[in-house]
């Protein structure tokens, strides 16, 4: 018996397992989704094409598409600040005083890398700072930290 696949059913195989994406969210099914609907353009071009030649086609496509995701593209995306991190994973961060606090206004600190997604804030510190203390984060109060000289 002899099987013989169209480019439609390559399309709606490719476009299933994308879609199958919204309920696995992995983002690796896209990649065999998309390799389907490759085979399925390629048939479009040419139908006579053997169904092993497809199948070498999808695993082939699919494993690229996956490897380039995985290698090139996924690590660009990762996010290098600590927005989006608990409270309490920020005590303890180091910066400096670049604005000192006087009776009518706070002080302001700026840390190497961003805290909770900004590098500067507002601060209060229970001891005297001058500009250029080094202050670490004791916690977060409202878009104020509560900080410490060092």
């Amino acid at each position: 018996m002899e099987v013989t696949l169209l480019y439609w059913h390559w399309l709606v195989f490719g476009m299933l397992l994308m879609a199958a994406e919204i309920f696995i969210p992995s983002f690796t099914i896209f990649w065999f989704g998309l390799g389907g609907i490759i085979v399925a353009g390629m048939l479009s071009l040419n139908a006579d094409i053997a169904l092993s030649w497809q199948l070498t086609v999808w695993a082939v496509a699919s494993s690229v598409f996956a490897l380039l995701w995985f290698r090139l593209l996924l690590p660009k995306m990762t996010d290098r600040t600590k927005a989006g991190i608990a409270r309490e994973a920020i005590a303890g961060e180091t910066g400096q005083v670049i604005k000192a606090p006087t009776e009518h206004s706070r002080g302001i600190v700026r840390f190497t890398t961003p805290v909770l997604g900004d590098d500067e804030w507002e601060f209060i510190c229970s001891t005297d700072v001058v500009l250029g203390d080094r202050v670490f984060i004791k916690e977060l109060s409202g878009n104020t930290l509560l900080v410490d000289k060092r």
